[in-house]
């Protein structure tokens, strides 16, 4: 992103980022599908992988384009976050117990529902899709109405995806297709607006550090919740993966319901951007997005 920044103009910046974002999703999605083509624990798979992310850094070696200056790197502190929103910390925790969990112990729940592995496949690009449609009309919902209120009908959502998905065994392959695409629909947006509601209370100045916490807590709860998924189920059976996400989303619900009674909506909001959590310079990014629209 460091690299967009420096190089594209104002003129030309939303329809930049519209085009990474895009791309970042789109191939997310069919990061998912190579499953069904390549083994997953095969070192021939590890390989070529090794040999995709060499050849992205040859477009940067072959360029004549001037190098753009390294920004300073920004410093972490997670307690910004704790400071800016702590609803906004929740929030990113829960993303990460959903996302994590499903993309990293999805397979798991998977085979245990007797998905053969090129339906394991489209089984997670289900949630990705799902993820990035509701991109958008999320996005729109968190700039009209209190992100608050977004944030618990996003969980509120996410719990009943969880409900139908634990307790219906016997769905055939498209179904659970469908619940994968609904879980992603209502759980992957609510990084993006736990963001946008703890980018209301800083300044410009500190937006890049924000980031940095943001991805921070990401990480902690994206490390964590996996371990615990895996071994749910594997005491208590697929299901119980399910029932651990929608444990963390009433959790969500009730905090945010609770803050709620302690401080109002801000009167000065940020405009909703989608996050893809890939660094810190996305925060410099956003930042300057939002400053340049009087946001």
């Amino acid at each position: 992103e460091a690299w967009l920044q420096a190089k594209v103009t104002n003129a030309t910046r939303g329809r930049t980022m519209g085009t990474y974002r895009i791309v970042d999703m789109t191939a997310s999605l069919m990061a998912q599908l190579v499953i069904s083509v390549l083994e997953p624990a095969s070192y021939v798979s590890y390989n070529i992988l090794a040999l995709f992310c060499c050849a992205a850094l040859i477009p940067l070696t072959l360029t004549r384009v001037r190098q753009p200056e390294t920004p300073a790197a920004p410093r972490l502190r997670p307690k910004l976050l704790i400071e800016c929103s702590p609803l906004a910390a929740a929030g990113v925790l829960v993303a990460a117990v959903s996302s994590a969990s499903f993309r990293m112990v999805g397979p798991l729940y998977g085979e245990g529902v007797g998905l053969a592995t090129e339906q394991i496949a489209w089984f997670l690009a289900s949630f990705v899709l799902g993820g990035a449609i509701a991109q958008y009309p999320v996005g729109w919902l968190a700039d009209k109405y209190d992100r608050r209120h977004v944030l618990i009908g996003l969980s509120v959502a996410a719990i009943l995806s969880c409900i139908v998905t634990a307790s219906v065994q016997e769905l055939s392959p498209t179904g659970v297709m469908l619940t994968a695409f609904f879980f992603g629909l209502t759980s992957i947006p609510i990084y993006s607006v736990s963001a946008a509601h703890a980018n209301d209370f800083v300044d410009s100045t500190k937006r890049v550090e924000l980031s940095a916490a943001l991805m921070f807590f990401f990480a902690t709860g994206a490390i964590a919740a996996p371990l615990f998924a895996s071994s749910l189920i594997d005491l208590f059976g697929p299901a119980a993966m399910f029932t651990m996400i929608a444990v963390a989303h009433a959790f969500l619900i009730v905090y945010g319901l609770l803050r709620m009674r302690r401080r109002s909506a801000p009167d000065r909001r940020t405009r909703y951007v989608w996050s893809p959590r890939t660094s810190f310079i996305i925060g410099r990014l956003t930042g300057s997005d939002r400053d340049r629209n009087g946001d």
